[in-house]
């Protein structure tokens, strides 16, 4: 089970770094990330989104061909639609991006100033941080028997008696499995765990 305190700790440390803002996409798999965190500026994440961005971002594309850290000016990937200068408009002027883990399984970060380039030992912590992140969260190789028959009930829309009246157990021994499977997860709620289980194939 991945340590919430820890993972919180991490970011906060990584948010201490990153005057302006960071991202953080974690084990990302099947083109879908475990778990997506970030800071930046609400507006540019809209204008991102909204210009569907993420297939054409030098620094997506930086971190998917290799593993390590860099700084934004020193990526060497070309950037023809100006991604880079507009993010700059929204004072995400310099950066780090970081990259870790397998292919299939890559967590890729961006941190973020507007004032100056970071130091190499800020992106070496950074990195760190990143690494950290990567191994609290890895997601579970399988959940339980109980814990997988549980969540697929309910992914079938059945409610909490129903579910537990087809399992044979209490309604309160069915959200014990729940809860259970949620901090595996590390999902808010039973939904997010759904698809959290559904995207690591453990469905």
């Amino acid at each position: 089970m991945a340590d919430r305190a820890a993972v919180d700790r991490e970011l906060a440390k990584l948010a201490a770094m990153s005057p302006a803002g960071y991202f953080v996409g974690l084990h990302i798999r099947f083109a879908s990330p475990l778990l997506t965190i970030q800071t930046y500026d609400p507006a540019w994440i809209e204008h991102y989104t909204a210009n569907a961005y993420v297939m054409r971002d030098p620094v997506t594309a930086w971190a998917f061909s290799t593993t390590g850290y860099a700084r934004w000016s020193e990526l060497g990937i070309p950037d023809p639609f100006g991604i880079m200068e507009e993010a700059a408009g929204f004072g995400l002027r310099f950066g780090v991006a970081v990259s870790a883990g397998p292919v299939s399984s890559r967590t890729i970060a961006g941190a973020a100033r507007s004032d100056r380039e970071f130091a190499d030992s800020e992106m070496e912590q950074i990195s760190r941080i990143i690494d950290r992140l990567h191994r609290l969260t890895e997601p579970p190789e399988k959940l339980t028997a109980a814990q997988a028959q549980a969540l697929r009930l309910i992914a079938t829309g059945d409610r909490h008696a129903a579910a537990a009246a087809k399992l044979g157990i209490s309604e309160s021994a069915l959200k014990a499995r729940l809860t259970a499977a949620r901090q595996r997860l590390m999902a808010r709620t039973t939904a997010e765990a759904i698809q959290r289980a559904k995207d690591a194939r453990l469905l």
